[in-house]
């Protein structure tokens, strides 16, 4: 994302966000003592909620396993010079490809044949979900914003509609699914390292975290290392000069739109074989939109997002933790810091970015202008 100011590139992808932020927390911290809160106390109490146990650092990990699906999903539309704000739905869609699949064959398929066609439902279905606003971007100049949108309504009521009518179980008031066999479960962080002897707490946190990482890996190979991602990022960059080159935009839309659609399918993955083991109403829980700003923090790079998304893990769990532990601090004010961050990673990302190019071009003009 570039910010108009001539930053380095390890500049612009280490040291900006780390200074948004930084006046990000400061300026959350004073609001926090403007409502007559302690700021060190609060900061404290959520840097412990967030890592200062097994269960807590494992509740991190866990939201930021989702929130990394989703800001690579954000960021790969981007490169492309679309904003998929569909995540949501695509994820909703994503689940519920895994749920149909663990539905059909969990009684009948071993674990090792049920994981992977879970995967493959998931992300298939997601996929399919995201490449229609995709193909209306691309050849019916319909703004993919306004359909992404529009089909994150559409993918929640689809969901109601089949797990009321068709996917809940005779006589059940909850609406969800029936159990999955035991095949499409996932193994837990407490399984896994239970394994090798080492005693964990239990968490919802589950095998998906490495499949986050291995998702991270493969977006940043395709992006930088194979022609494919390069014809996506210099579509990004100039749709028109892109044509000329001989690259299909039209083409590299939809690509850029069905990979979105996947990496935002694997939600599901995490929700509905690492944790519900059922297909359930609204496993996702704004995850998708919460993408959007791990994104902007993480740059749209994936180890940024990455990054981004342990920050966004610890804020969900520590400010749960919050407010529990301090008097008076609701999770209102949670959310107000949550917001402060999207705000100086995003908007004021541009204010920060020429302040600190002035900056670095004072300490060392040479390192500045040629990085």
């Amino acid at each position: 994302m570039s910010t108009g100011a001539t930053l380095p590139r390890w500049a612009d992808l280490l040291l900006l966000p780390v200074v948004c932020l930084g006046v990000a927390l400061l300026a959350g911290a004073a609001v926090v003592a403007l409502v007559g809160q302690n700021p060190g106390e609060v900061m404290a109490a959520l840097v412990r909620g967030a890592f200062g146990t097994p269960r807590g650092l494992s509740y991190t990990l866990y939201y930021a396993t989702t929130f990394v699906f989703t800001g690579l999903a954000v960021s790969v539309a981007f490169h492309a010079g679309l904003f998929n704000i569909g995540g949501e739905g695509q994820a909703l869609m994503g689940g519920l490809g895994a749920g149909l699949a663990a539905l059909a064959w969990s009684a009948a398929l071993p674990a090792y044949a049920m994981l992977p066609a879970m995967l493959v439902c998931s992300m298939l279905l997601a996929m399919a979900w995201a490449a229609v606003p995709g193909y209306l971007q691309a050849y019916r100049g319909s703004h993919v914003v306004i359909t992404t949108i529009m089909f994150n309504f559409i993918a929640s009521s689809l969901m109601a509609y089949l797990l009321v009518n068709h996917l809940r179980p005779r006589g059940a008031m909850a609406v969800e699914s029936a159990a999955f066999a035991e095949s499409a479960r996932l193994p837990s962080a407490r399984d896994v390292l239970g394994w090798i002897g080492v005693d964990w707490p239990a968490s919802p946190l589950n095998a998906s975290v490495l499949l986050a990482l291995l998702a991270a890996l493969g977006v940043y190979l395709f992006l930088w290392h194979t022609r494919g991602g390069y014809r996506l990022r210099a579509v990004g960059a100039s749709p028109g000069a892109a044509e000329y080159a001989g690259i299909r935009s039209r083409r590299t839309t939809m690509l850029a739109m069905a990979l979105s659609g996947a990496l935002a399918g694997l939600v599901g993955i995490n929700e509905v074989a690492g944790v519900s083991g059922k297909i359930v109403l609204d496993f996702v829980g704004g995850a998708g939109f919460t993408g959007i700003a791990v994104a902007l923090m993480g740059r749209n790079h994936p180890l940024g997002i990455v990054l981004a998304s342990v920050l966004f893990g610890a804020l969900f769990q520590g400010g749960a933790e919050v407010a529990f532990d301090v008097p008076g601090f609701t999770r209102d004010m949670v959310v107000m810091l949550q917001g402060f961050i999207v705000l100086f990673s995003s908007a004021m990302t541009y204010l920060v970015a020429a302040l600190l190019a002035r900056l670095l071009r004072l300490l060392g003009p040479a390192k500045v202008r040629h990085g």
